[in-house]
């Protein structure tokens, strides 16, 4: 049995709030099973949950957690550094812990892009079924998350019969490419955001929105704001003007604007408050 371990949070670590975290769908091979969270971390099968200003783990080190967690981030620095708006205060009220996980470059890669046009459910099945087909299972039900490689030499029908449908061939696709270069994630590390943006936006499969949640959740470019439905619907009804044109890029640009260089947090926040949100008519 693996060993179990204990973290008290103080300092940065506070605030953290384990349910918003793996809840608020910028992750997706997360489960709550009781109390305890399970999942597959560094190609190990985990267990955690939180109990007040303790966390409680087998499978991982300590160190583990905290940078998956991003736990040495000063999360309360970010948030009461947000401008004074109502509608954001009441979403970080909401999601209050939220923290943007470190997310491993390649399955956030592979995840967004099998996520296009599917809601969280569905998101959550088709990369569940590339797991169990091409990963490695390393306990009864939890899989390693097939590398490049395993995918790029991999038949499209194998692919597609993970319910991926079209997006079988931009998987096999970016596989296919970065499994030629090992120092990827390395570069795009290097790169300022723009241009970040710009390389991963060559990889098939890849375009604005998908990039913005590889760079914001793998690559931790806080000021990545991927623009969904939800933060199309929220942004226009309440810090535009509902009835004017805008882009893919004005609508981010427009976030940075209002929200500062921790636009990607602030769009995570109205993210996970989306309901609530929605029942706030614009004054």
């Amino acid at each position: 049995m693996a060993e179990y371990m204990s973290l008290v949070l103080e300092g940065n670590a506070v605030p953290f709030n384990l349910d918003k975290t793996l809840s608020c769908g910028q992750v997706f091979r997360w489960e709550k099973l009781g109390a305890w969270w399970c999942g597959v971390l560094n190609n190990k099968a985990v267990r955690i949950r939180q109990d007040g200003n303790q966390l409680h783990f087998f499978g991982v080190t300590e160190g583990e957690i905290i940078r998956y967690f991003d736990l040495d981030l000063d999360l309360k620095g970010i948030l009461t550094g947000f401008p004074d708006d109502p509608i954001l205060q009441q979403a970080v009220l909401e999601a209050y812990g939220l923290r943007i996980v470190r997310q491993p470059a390649w399955e956030c890669t592979a995840s967004y892009i099998v996520a296009t046009f599917a809601n969280i459910p569905g998101i959550q099945t088709r990369i569940k079924l590339l797991c169990e087909r091409f990963g490695e299972e390393i306990r009864e039900g939890r899989y390693t998350f097939p590398s490049p490689e395993i995918l790029a030499a991999s038949p499209l029908c194998d692919i597609r019969s993970c319910r991926v449908g079209y997006r079988d061939k931009y998987l096999c696709g970016t596989a296919t490419v970065l499994s030629a270069d090992s120092t990827w994630e390395e570069k795009i590390a290097t790169l300022p955001y723009r241009e970040a943006r710009a390389e991963l936006i060559r990889l098939p499969g890849v375009g604005k929105k998908v990039a913005d949640c590889i760079l914001l959740f793998a690559f931790h470019h806080l000021e990545a704001v991927p623009v969904d439905v939800w933060i199309d619907r929220i942004m226009r009804t309440h810090y535009l003007d509902e009835g004017k044109r805008y882009s893919y890029d004005s609508i981010a640009d427009s976030a940075r604007k209002i929200f500062g260089p921790n636009a990607g947090y602030a769009q995570e926040y109205l993210f996970a408050a989306r309901e609530m949100i929605q029942e706030i008519r614009k004054k």
